[in-house]
């Protein structure tokens, strides 16, 4: 009860309880149509992809906790269940007032974390300041850029989106829906705001801090942006280097700004976080983009007088270098790049080595060196303090509107066609033991939910426990005692043995809604603990014929006997990296992502091979892309993770038996294992080939198995051995 009741309402619940919000998750991780939902400036195109979420929030838990298709009552009324298309909207209603998005865990967590990582970066900040001072450097803006304090904390090639000041971590190309002379604030202390400008011959007053501070003088420009402003190289840039500097290397860095954008930087702020007074800006600025006709602006403004100023910017004039006094009162510069009046191809303007270099005199003494190591193990300390707070408290679920927008019935499903009075959710009269209504028009978005959370988990309830032990059945025996798991309707299959599923289901209230104990009960029972061989009896009168069972029940529907089954693709990558060794044990985290992501006019998606620690956590982890399957996990039947799957299909492919054989993963994890085997079992060939079977088929080799493995390992290496495991079906397969 409590499980469901977390998926559809922990946060309302039990909104301290960290657990039951990060549950409401279940909800928000459907498909999202970002162009149709955000990017559009078409409201009829913004209501269908909306009406397309809601229907995929309701239809999902509707269909995976009682097994009912309400989506076909989407346009019409249903045509083989009792579901009316009143009914549907009105269950469409529960959900009208969510939208996905980062929700803070509680007030009181976030809080204690924010105050916690602002004193502990305000010592990180001083400690840093102090070592730069005794070691000479400056304050460096490209670091800033990504994320940090100016002295190393910062993200490479993390960026800021000149359009939304949000941080970027992917490569872009060219930016869509930009807005010139638009000033956008930042969250970042020490960065005040970002523009992407259009000097519209010199006539626009473009707006370059929060207070307003205006620069002009500016000439027209595409008003087309490329990219983030990045603690790096930009995305597609031709080459970091210029004048046999690469400012991707240390001890170099490089602020990369892709015409057309602008950025500045709080020196208030700055002197308030660091001390610093008189400050200096300094850098090494060139045009990194292609040789050729090519061309860009770059100009430096302080408090939006212009301070430097380089037109027609070329990759053959080299670097230029810049070094502008800012006094003790100064407060905004600003950075600004523009395309030259030839359109924004390869235009790539970089600031190399971006510093503020402080103007105070400093004494030098005998004791510097032994405050630099104290301050550096300092240092050390409050790093390791900083990372262990961990992430932000926030979590991605689904966010609450109130007032809940109205929902009608659509005619025949169109979102321009509304019919009728606004409805109140409510759920299905035809689950006659239960009262359907959930709330009023005027109920909270919460009040429907949880009305919902409890009308599904309510003990009256038919089909939900049914539904439950159903699944569980059929991850136990390969198929439900309803073949159709996630239709129990008239559209699906009858159970196969209906008693025992009216038993089940009621067991499961028995005993306190244990899914623990219904596994455990299905496991010691003696359907379970058949054998899945064909027996030897019922034969026909000549004893040669196959048994009687199968001409009766050729399927196994009635179970008279186990049924053998592979496991599934995620689970056969992972017993390949426990076979070999490799596994990464490591619980939690982000997910890892086992490809090469490229941002094209439509996304790329290039997987790459299994071959480092972090892409060796269980597959649970994976970075799932919905529109690109990963090809080795897909030729084992992984569904399609764009689709409801209730069930797996299992396939047998000449192509799976070569994956298993000549995947570039699988001769890794080959060699990987072949390492191992030498490593624990010695260098013994028998030892080898009994460590091998114990631990990719949890068994000993009989004398038979031995005798040919000897053979190959002598006539083709331990490699061989351990890669023709892999291909074996014992290893596949529950048996």
């Amino acid at each position: 009860d409590r499980f469901l009741q977390e998926q559809i309402a922990g946060d309302v619940l039990w909104p301290e309880d960290v657990q039951a919000q990060f549950a409401t998750g279940f909800l928000a991780a459907g498909p999202w149509d970002f162009v149709g939902q955000v990017e559009t400036k078409s409201d009829t195109l913004r209501r269908a992809a909306r009406a397309l979420d809601l229907d995929d929030m309701a239809t999902q838990v509707m269909t995976s906790t009682m097994a009912m298709t309400i989506n076909c009552a989407r346009c019409h009324d249903h045509k083989l269940d009792p579901i009316s298309q009143r009914e549907y909207y009105q269950l469409i209603a529960v959900f009208a007032g969510l939208k996905r998005g980062d929700r803070d865990v509680s007030r009181a967590a976030l809080e204690k974390y924010e105050a916690e990582k602002s004193r502990l970066t305000s010592e990180l900040n001083t400690i840093d300041f102090e070592i730069g001072k005794l070691e000479g450097t400056g304050l460096n803006l490209a670091d800033v850029v990504g994320g940090g304090n100016g002295y190393g904390t910062g993200t490479y090639r993390h960026g800021i989106d000149a359009r939304t000041a949000k941080v970027q971590t992917r490569d872009f190309g060219a930016l869509g829906n930009v807005v010139a002379n638009r000033f956008v604030t930042s969250a970042f202390e020490f960065v005040d705001g970002v523009f992407i400008p259009n000097g519209e011959d010199g006539r626009a007053e473009i707006v370059v801090s929060s207070t307003g501070t205006t620069i002009s003088g500016i000439p027209s420009t595409s008003a087309a942006a490329w990219d983030m402003i990045r603690n790096g190289p930009v995305a597609s840039q031709h080459s970091p280097s210029l004048n046999e500097i690469d400012f991707t290397r240390p001890p170099h860095s490089l602020l990369g700004l892709h015409a057309n954008a602008g950025i500045t930087f709080d020196l208030q702020s700055i002197r308030r976080m660091t001390d610093l007074r008189g400050m200096r800006f300094v850098a090494k600025l060139g045009y990194f983009g292609a040789v050729g006709a090519y061309q860009a602006d770059a100009r430096v403004f302080v408090d939006g007088r212009k301070a430097a100023e380089f037109r027609r910017l070329q990759r053959a004039d080299g670097l230029q270098a810049i070094d502008i006094n800012l006094s003790p009162a100064s407060r905004f510069l600003t950075l600004v790049s523009t395309d030259g009046g030839n359109g924004y191809s390869h235009d790539q303007i970089g600031f190399g080595d971006p510093q503020l270099i402080s103007t105070d005199e400093s004494d030098r003494s005998s004791g510097d060196q032994k405050q630099l190591a104290t301050l550096r193990a300092l240092r050390r300390q409050t790093v390791d303090r900083l990372a262990a707070l961990g992430a932000p408290p926030k979590y991605f679920g689904v966010v609450s509107s109130n007032p809940v927008p109205d929902v009608h019935v659509l005619t025949r499903g169109d979102p321009e066609s509304p019919l009728g009075e606004p409805l109140a959710p409510a759920a299905l009269t035809s689950v006659a033991m239960l009262e359907p209504a959930l709330g009023t028009t005027a109920s909270t978005d919460g009040e429907r939910r949880v009305a919902l959370a409890h009308w599904i988990t309510d003990h009256r309830n038919p089909l939900t426990s049914r539904v439950i032990v159903n699944r569980l059945w059929q991850w136990h025996f390969g198929r439900g005692i309803v073949g159709t798991s996630s239709d129990f309707g008239f559209g699906g299959d009858q159970p196969s043995h209906p008693d025992l599923l009216d038993w089940l289901a009621a067991e499961l209230w028995r005993r306190g809604g244990s899914l623990k104990q219904i596994h455990r009960l299905i496991l010691n029972s003696q359907t379970y603990r058949m054998s899945s061989r064909l027996p030897d009896v019922e034969r026909s009168d000549s004893g040669s014929d196959p048994p009687l069972a199968t001409k009766v029940d050729a399927d196994n529907r009635l179970l008279w006997r186990q049924n053998a089954r592979r496991i599934e693709a995620e689970a056969i990558r992972d017993a390949v990296l426990f076979v070999s060794g490799k596994l990464n044990r490591e619980r939690g985290g982000p997910g890892f992502e086992d490809f090469v992501y490229r941002d094209a006019y439509a996304p790329i998606y290039s997987y790459v091979t299994a071959d480092k620690p972090n892409l060796w956590k269980r597959s649970i982890y994976r970075f799932i892309v919905r529109t690109t399957p990963s090809p080795f996990l897909t030729t084992f039947d992984c569904p399609d993770p764009a689709n409801l799957t209730p069930r797996r299909l299992t396939t047998t492919t000449p192509l799976q038996s070569l994956t298993l054989y000549n995947n570039e993963f699988i001769l890794k994890q080959s060699q990987y294992f072949a390492e191992r085997l030498e490593l624990e079992a010695g260098t013994d060939t028998q030892d080898q080939i009994q460590r091998a079977f114990a631990l990719a088929l949890a068994r000993s080799a009989t004398d038979e198995e031995v005798r040919w493995a000897e053979e190959l390992v002598e006539d083709y290496g331990l490699f061989a051995l351990c890669r023709s495991l892999f291909n074996a079906n014992e290893f596949v397969y529950v048996d």
